[in-house]
């Protein structure tokens, strides 16, 4: 399987830690040094969770070697979703004449695009599909609670989307070496989770179990498709918080310098997360870079991908 194009929309309203520190009394330096947040971005009113996701889609079309119409499988992630019959999938598929395509919108937390990888993946091994297109989104501004001084100022708004194909278009396209996903409800205490306010008592159980299997997928995608993990040349690991980072890169000893995200000035952007950093530095990737993906998911779910630039 192959990644033939990547295309995000983050708004350019950015609410900074000022906003929260004089709401609920935050500190911004708190949120820079435990989150690694100075700011994230808001959305403005016409900001929509179908309008982020379309110029997500836009973004990505001029370095899209075949026609849009060619893709038969959508598939949609968010938990801001902006109704409950029909899904920004389906929107995507009406605003760009994508007639052939079955559309799907999915839900595994922070994990869901690589759920989504995965699942594409097996359509594409079925012959069911031959062309796919991913879109992951969230639109945190739809549910503000600015007062919460725990979640408040984490949230972020970003769309990213991706195209993928059961072979190479280009010859250029990044190879998906190899992908999984896990579901996790069975792990420390997520399955008293109801929703995402129920979790705050519990972080530090959140925060133990996306460490440990974060480091574990990472280490064992690499070394179990014959790599060692000094290899890697970039690595995109969960947008929640910084110190989640600090610890699995610590585990693996990974260098600074191979590390990508993007919470600093976007927080934590969701469903988005760790595919959308990965669009945001498209630019800096060279052939034969190695790149690994590996994500956690509150609910809990956990991933892993590694990818490899033709």
């Amino acid at each position: 399987m192959y990644i033939n194009a990547t295309g995000y929309y983050i708004p350019a309203t950015g609410i900074t830690n000022d906003h929260f520190t004089k709401v609920n009394g935050t500190s911004g330096d708190w949120t820079l040094q435990k989150a690694g947040i100075r700011s994230r971005s808001g959305s403005s009113e016409e900001e929509t969770m179908n309008y982020m996701c379309a110029e997500a889609v836009k973004n990505a079309l001029p370095k899209l070697s075949y026609n849009i119409n060619e893709v038969d499988l959508i598939i949609f992630a968010s938990c801001t979703p902006a109704g409950t019959i029909a899904t920004a999938g389906h929107f995507i598929q009406r605003e760009y004449n994508i007639p052939d395509a079955k559309v799907f919108h999915i839900y595994s937390d922070c994990s869901s695009a690589i759920s989504a990888m995965e699942i594409i993946y097996s359509f594409f091994s079925s012959q069911i599909a031959s062309k796919a297109l991913l879109v992951c989104a969230d639109r945190n501004s739809t549910y503000p609670d600015d007062a919460d001084c725990i979640s408040g100022p984490l949230r972020g708004n970003g769309a990213v989307a991706c195209f993928f194909s059961g072979a190479t278009c280009t010859g250029k396209d990044s190879l998906v070496i190899d992908i999984t996903s896990r579901g996790l409800g069975h792990a420390g205490i997520s399955p008293d989770f109801e929703n995402a306010e129920s979790q705050m008592p519990y972080g530090k159980d959140a925060f133990m179990h996306a460490c440990n299997y974060i480091s574990r997928n990472t280490k064992d995608i690499v070394e179990n498709n014959g790599y060692s993990l000094d290899k890697l040349s970039y690595f995109v690991g969960h947008q929640a918080n910084t110190e989640i980072l600090k610890n699995v890169t610590e585990r693996l000893g990974l260098r600074d310098d191979v590390i990508l995200s993007d919470m600093e000035d976007s927080g934590d952007t969701g469903f988005a997360g760790a595919l959308l950093v990965y669009a945001r530095n498209t630019d800096k990737f060279q052939s034969g870079d190695l790149i690994c993906l590996s994500v956690f998911g509150g609910g809990y779910s956990t991933g892993a991908c590694l990818l490899k630039m033709l």
